[in-house]
């Protein structure tokens, strides 16, 4: 096999890792209350339930980082992925209050090791072929996600259990997924020589986390933003910009398909105009839709500021990422387990922060919150900067001008 027909077998196959665990994870979010439901959570301990699966992803990321020292991330993903659609079926097929317990913590410790090492091979892969294709892989994802949504509303539609309406999805993701993990391509054999335990430590020991420090925070400040959305752009709609029921549940879907079409079309953009330009941009958009949003004076025009949002924040993720990967190029793999863990860090705080203010003060004053902290992003702009990557700064390789080792790729099942 060739090296260009194993990177484009590599790509694809983790591209739909990423559209995989959309899909996952959209059906277990968008389900909570059923989830609630079926187990007789009440409201006091749920937020107990739902802060558990982060803390725990949190804890897994720090675990593949000592992990992929011994196996290729491709091993961690080919086994941590089959584990979180189980955890997701367990859910659903659980009568009493532990077997969701259960379920739940798996979900958590399989997805912060999937998480982790899908974005590994991506940064990785996206070094070996040369020019940005981070976005394209979050795109996926994207597409996963909105997929992953409609499936749980037909299942709620039709008000089918929890079980019946996760079964269809592992049934048919579960062995495409674990057949397409014999393709996943590793770094390059050459990257590797030069980077063993000893190495990464140098590269990133206590001066080396103070460089990432800023690409932490953006991307905690890129999931607070994130998961204010998704947690209270229906209620924000509804109570304050006065919708009826059903256009409420519309903005996570716009916001989802802007982030599909931000993603898909991200990677040119930065091929052209390079990764500082394109996050700067980016940042400037989310900013202006929670403006927007804050200042809406009815339902259609706080559509519009989810727009924005959309298409402003789905850039700075996989660019965070990217950004960990150039700036650390023989400990990437530590790099981006760390980065990481600050998705969640994110997400646990973003949900409680928006509620807590706007309990206190008003949501309108609230949805300025996260606008401030994702303007943070401006001030560290400069570390998504490629000088000596090669691409993402309006210079871009092509793989077929060099020969390319990729390694052992996929190692077989």
């Amino acid at each position: 096999m060739t090296a260009d027909v194993r990177l484009r077998r590599g790509r694809g196959s983790l591209g739909f890792s990423f559209f995989v665990q959309g899909v996952t994870f959209a059906l277990l979010v968008t389900r909570i209350p059923a989830i609630q439901d079926q187990y007789g959570i009440s409201d006091g301990l749920l937020p107990a339930f739902l802060a558990a699966v982060p803390v725990l992803a949190g804890v897994a990321s720090v675990g593949t980082e000592h992990l992929v020292k011994r196996v290729a991330p491709s091993t961690v993903l080919r086994w941590a992925q089959p584990l979180v659609l189980l955890a997701l079926l367990g859910a659903g097929a659980g009568t009493q209050m532990w077997h969701v317990a259960l379920a739940l913590g798996a979900f958590g410790l399989a997805v912060g090791a999937l998480d982790a090492s899908m974005n590994m091979l991506g940064v990785s892969l996206q070094r070996t072929y040369g020019r940005s294709i981070m976005l394209g892989f979050h795109a996926s994802y994207s597409l996963g996600g909105i997929v992953g949504a409609s499936a749980a509303w037909a299942g709620a539609h039709w008000h089918l259990s929890l079980f019946t309406s996760y079964l269809p999805a592992v049934v048919v993701l579960l062995p495409l997924a674990f057949v397409g993990s014999r393709y996943y391509v590793d770094q390059r054999a050459a990257d590797r020589a030069d980077t063993g335990p000893a190495e990464a430590a140098k590269g990133l020991g206590t001066g080396g986390f103070k460089l990432l420090l800023p690409l932490c925070l953006v991307m905690a400040c890129a999931y607070i933003g994130d998961s204010t959305v998704s947690n209270w752009g229906a209620k924000y709609l509804k109570d304050v910009l006065g919708s009826s029921e059903q256009l409420s549940t519309v903005p996570y879907n716009v916001y989802m398909v802007m982030t599909l079409i931000g993603r898909a079309v991200g990677d040119l953009g930065v091929r052209r105009f390079g990764a500082v330009a394109v996050v700067r941009a980016g940042t400037v958009i989310a900013a202006g839709g929670f403006a927007v949003v804050a200042g809406a004076p009815g339902a259609w025009i706080g559509m519009l500021g989810f727009t924005l949002l959309g298409i402003g924040l789905c850039v700075i993720v996989p660019q965070t990422f990217a950004a960990a990967g150039r700036l650390f190029p023989t400990a990437s793999d530590t790099a981006i387990a760390r980065l990481n863990i600050f998705n969640y860090v994110g997400f646990l705080v973003g949900a409680p922060l928006v509620g807590a203010l706007g309990d206190a003060w008003s949501y309108r004053g609230a949805m300025l919150v996260p606008m401030a902290l994702v303007l943070v992003t401006l001030l560290y702009a400069r570390s998504f900067a490629a000088e000596g990557a090669r691409y993402g700064g309006g210079h871009e390789r092509r793989v077929s001008d060099r020969a390319v080792d990729v390694g052992r790729g996929g190692n077989e099942v």
